[in-house]
């Protein structure tokens, strides 16, 4: 019974020395640590500069796609949007990003998307998914990889109106009742908000939007179908530069988290070292003394 005493409490000796790190353990962690905390301050200063020209290019666009309002309203909250309104037919064009470590940008907007979904099929209604990014793909593509019908990844940046008008001719070859763009709009440096955007076939000459305008050919089928693709694209440069500067104000933020943490963490293990030190040191003394206590003995 001793012995089994015995050697439980080696056990558990042996277990608490391995628990403790040593300050050569202690030290390396401190030197990761602020290697991180290095590159993430990096980055956020990258997001910052970015960040100011996205915001430039957004407010360049804003002016740009202002006209296609009245044709397809305001832009809803996606987390409340009412999909009973939605036709038969719709597409989902999500807008993600291609790269990570930007909070969670495409998180957010991929699970109010499922919502939105699983709310339409309630209603007996058709989806497909058009989804931009990497992340957004990979995110859908292992809960409704059947509904993606075509993707686009590898973007570069900035996005251009030509990257745009290649995009909406993707998009509008389906026969669907509506287009439905789900995007990140940009509030301000820490706030977006996950929004869509409705772009429906004008294909009527009797719209009341076309009271204005003269359509040549004589309400050419032709024309109206041009005029529609030019109205998706417009709406889908505007979506890309929103979501675009909410990525980057993401990132800036999560960096800005990242770093805090990372200072943190470097206080705690330089706490932790310095009693360590403390400890070891204390140690030696103890046992100098003890020595030289035992040579007058």
């Amino acid at each position: 019974m001793r012995a089994f005493q015995t050697s439980a409490v080696m056990k558990r000796a042996s277990q608490q020395v391995r628990g403790m790190a040593t300050e050569k353990q202690l030290k390396e962690r401190m030197v990761g640590t602020k290697n991180i905390e290095k590159i993430t301050k990096s980055m956020k200063m990258v997001s910052a500069a970015k960040l100011r020209g996205d915001q430039n290019r957004l407010a360049a666009a804003a002016p740009f796609a202002a006209w296609t309002n009245p044709i397809t309203g305001v832009e809803q909250d996606l987390e409340t949007v009412d999909v009973t309104a939605f036709p038969a037919k719709n597409l989902f064009v999500i807008m993600t990003t291609d790269k990570g470590l930007c909070g969670g940008v495409n998180t957010i907007l991929t699970r109010m998307t499922r919502g939105a979904i699983t709310r339409l099929d309630a209603d007996g209604k058709q989806v497909d998914l058009f989804v931009l990014g990497e992340k957004g793909r990979a995110q859908l593509r292992r809960s409704h990889g059947s509904r993606i019908i075509g993707s686009a990844t590898d973007r570069v940046m900035p996005y251009t109106f030509e990257l745009a008008t290649a995009l909406a001719q993707d998009v509008i070859g389906g026969d669907y009742d509506a287009v439905h763009f789900m995007y990140n709009k940009f509030k301000s440096a820490i706030a977006y908000i996950p929004s869509v955007k409705t772009v429906a076939p004008l294909l009527d000459p009797a719209h009341p939007f076309l009271f204005n305008y003269e359509v040549e050919p004589d309400n050419d089928p032709e024309t109206l179908q041009n005029f529609y693709e030019y109205t998706v694209a417009s709406k889908m440069y505007h979506a890309l530069m929103d979501n675009a500067t909410s990525e980057q104000s993401s990132r800036m933020s999560a960096m800005e988290n990242a770093s805090k943490n990372a200072g943190e963490m470097l206080n705690k293990l330089n706490l932790q070292y310095n009693r360590a030190r403390q400890a070891r040191i204390t140690t030696e003394l103890i046992e100098i003394i003890s020595g030289a206590s035992a040579l007058k003995g």
